[in-house]
């Protein structure tokens, strides 16, 4: 092996390990964390996505693979839950080494320009898997546990996309806001030109953020009744002590907001 190799495989490997602390701290500031598992995070899975869009889906299989490790590591507390092998190994490979691998398939739009698109196509299709992983987790192991017997694939389609689907929007609109600031197809990760930039469509992505928001708002409000206190099993009584209200007052008025963005946003590209 040159000596070129040698010096490029040891930067990657650095520059993995420097990506994977990010996204470890980036993990730990959490924007929801709900009460059967499953939180929406400050984007933690960009910086493995980063990697892959940078060095490929290999290399990036490999890091969301040591990802994975991590967050198990972190998430020890979860195997307490379920009481056989088979279910502790599924738990492990699903809902934390698979799950987080498949990150590494984000790097399988890096030829796409501009660059932001990019990442932003890998982050959606990196979640989708992720996600996918969580439901068949949900209902199978889950099943029973945190998830009701009874239509378990339906109720873990529903419960995953609660807090998958703003951790998708959050880690999508920072992705593309970072890959029009910044380029990463160099060595070294330099600022683009204002004249290469990207045009943001600010207001559409304020909307989003707004659903985001008020969906995460919505989750908390309803699943936190769904538990109950003695057991910590799944309780459905619980629906009767949420404040409907309140959820229907914050959801219009997100939803309200967001189509007056989306609908000046629209109006500014079409005069522009």
């Amino acid at each position: 092996m040159s000596e070129g190799n040698t010096a490029s495989n040891a930067r990657k490997l650095t520059e993995a390990a420097v990506m994977l602390a990010v996204a470890t701290v980036l993990s730990l500031i959490k924007l929801l964390d709900l009460p059967y598992g499953g939180s929406v995070t400050l984007a933690s899975l960009l910086p493995v996505i980063i990697i892959s869009y940078r060095y490929g889906v290999r290399f990036g299989l490999l890091t969301g693979f040591v990802y994975g490790i991590i967050q198990q590591l972190l998430g020890l507390n979860t195997l307490s839950y379920v009481t056989t092998v088979q279910s502790i190994i599924a738990v492990i490979l699903l809902d934390y080494l698979i799950a987080f691998m498949v990150i590494g398939f984000s790097g399988a739009f890096r030829k796409i320009t501009p660059q932001s698109k990019a990442l932003l196509y890998g982050t959606v299709l990196a979640c989708v898997l992720r996600y996918i992983c969580h439901v068949i987790s949900g209902a199978t192991v889950w099943a029973g546990l945190s998830i009701p017997t009874n239509a378990a694939l339906l109720y873990s389609i529903g419960y995953n996309a609660t807090y998958m689907v703003p951790e998708t929007i959050v880690t999508a609109a920072v992705a593309y806001y970072t890959g029009s600031i910044l380029d990463f197809n160099n060595v070294n990760i330099t600022r683009i030109g204002k004249a290469k930039q990207s045009r943001l469509p600010i207001l559409k992505w304020i909307g989003g953020l707004l659903l985001s928001a008020a969906l995460i708002f919505d989750v908390r409000s309803v699943f936190v009744h769904l538990q109950n206190a003695e057991t910590g099993e799944f309780d459905a009584t619980g629906f009767a002590n949420v404040n409907w209200s309140v959820i229907a007052i914050v959801s219009l008025i997100a939803v309200v907001a967001a189509i007056i963005l989306f609908t000046i946003s629209s109006k500014k590209e079409k005069n522009d």
